[in-house]
């Protein structure tokens, strides 16, 4: 099972995801046998290439996930250290999708807190490639985090990807943003669902992973690879556990 390492960019920062309290995020302070100047994006990813031997990054811009602007430089510095990078950015639209692609991005991630409708996932997903696009199951206290008013507001989370699927997106994420940070641990219960209901498309997970243990657990559930960031950064999982197959 693959390892992502995973960047939550603010204000042209690393910050440290907890809890998705997103406006309580302060910059990274530290990463393994390295030294940081606080919050330097360009550094922890260089980190995760060159000492984690990670060879994909996931970016949540939450600038553009609060509605500001695209940190697009800062993106395509990263990009342009080699890994794919999967991109999650407000993305909702056609030409949002082609602007996070034309900055670097080798995935684009359509993201449920940010989703207007599944016939705009349907339109990215004709426009860029299915295969180019993933679909994130953002999940809060225990529940689908719908944006305002969305007609899919309700919805459980197994009819959502298998929505999500039937629009064209070739990859699922589900990612609980109240564990994220915390230690908790996966809601292995809830993959398990996901994992039924849409059982021929690549599942991704993140949110609460602790360490190895729980790499094993989530690859028995069915899950294709998990993104990490806490977990990394205070050596709970280290470059040997992501040599393993």
């Amino acid at each position: 099972m693959r390892v992502i390492g995973v960047l939550d960019l603010s204000n042209g920062m690393a910050v440290h995801a907890k809890g998705g309290a997103r406006a309580h995020y302060g910059p990274v302070q530290s990463i393994p046998g390295a030294r940081l100047t606080p919050g330097d994006a360009l550094a922890i990813a260089s980190w995760f290439v060159k000492k984690c031997g990670l060879r994909e990054i996931y970016i949540a811009d939450l600038d553009a996930l609060r509605g500001r602007p695209l940190q697009r430089a800062l993106v395509s510095n990263i990009a342009a250290l080699g890994s794919s990078l999967w991109l999650d950015a407000g993305i909702s639209s056609v030409v949002s999708a082609q602007a996070a692609l034309s900055a670097g991005a080798s995935r684009v991630v359509v993201a449920l807190e940010t989703l207007s409708s599944f016939d705009a996932l349907a339109a990215v997903c004709q426009a860029v490639g299915g295969k180019t696009v993933a679909f994130s199951l953002d999940i809060r206290r225990g529940e689908p985090f719908v944006k305002a008013a969305a007609p899919h507001a309700g919805d459980r989370a197994e009819a959502l990807v298998a929505r999500a699927v039937a629009a064209g997106a070739g990859s699922i994420i589900v990612l609980d943003l109240s564990r994220v940070g915390t230690r908790r641990g996966v809601d292995v219960a809830l993959l398990e669902r996901v994992r039924t209901a849409v059982p021929d498309v690549e599942l991704i997970v993140g949110g609460g992973v602790r360490g190895p243990s729980d790499l094993a657990a989530l690859e028995k559930a069915g899950c294709d690879a998990v993104l990490v960031a806490t977990a990394l950064y205070d050596g709970r999982l280290q470059p040997s556990d992501l040599a393993k197959p």
